[in-house]
């Protein structure tokens, strides 16, 4: 059964990359897409979801007021959340783990440090080498 992984970017160019890297990889995903945090708050409600990638700066919802709503439903406290994000400061970082995001990779995105942290996830541990 293929994990269905959320991409929630307002780049339609990163959310390709995103999808490129899990492709490259070899792992067998469904991918769900949304361009502000608003759209994947009606996907999140639609779809099961496995992932969320989630970008900070978005119109109408930002990632990490997304992330606080997500946080704050039961049903989804547990789904794993990495911001993927070019907010690099330490307060950023900081501010999303804090508000329950399960990991946090920048931009421009480092291959390796991706794949590290996405294998890191209980539902990809068969892609650990």
């Amino acid at each position: 059964m293929a994990t269905t992984i959320m991409v929630v970017d307002d780049s339609r160019i990163m959310r390709n990359t995103v999808k490129g890297v899990f492709s490259g990889l070899g792992m067998a995903c469904v991918f769900i897409e949304a361009d502000n945090g608003e759209e994947a708050m009606v996907q999140l409600d639609m779809y099961p979801v496995d992932l969320v990638l989630l970008d900070w700066n978005m119109p109408k919802l930002s990632g990490i007021e997304f992330l606080k709503k997500v946080r704050a439903m039961e049903k989804h406290k547990n789904l794993p959340i990495i911001m993927v994000t070019s907010e690099a400061a330490k307060f950023n970082v900081i501010e999303a783990l804090k508000n329950g995001a399960t990991d946090y990779i920048t931009k421009p995105i480092n291959l390796d440090l991706f794949k590290e942290k996405i294998t890191k996830l209980p539902l990809f541990k068969a892609y650990r080498r």
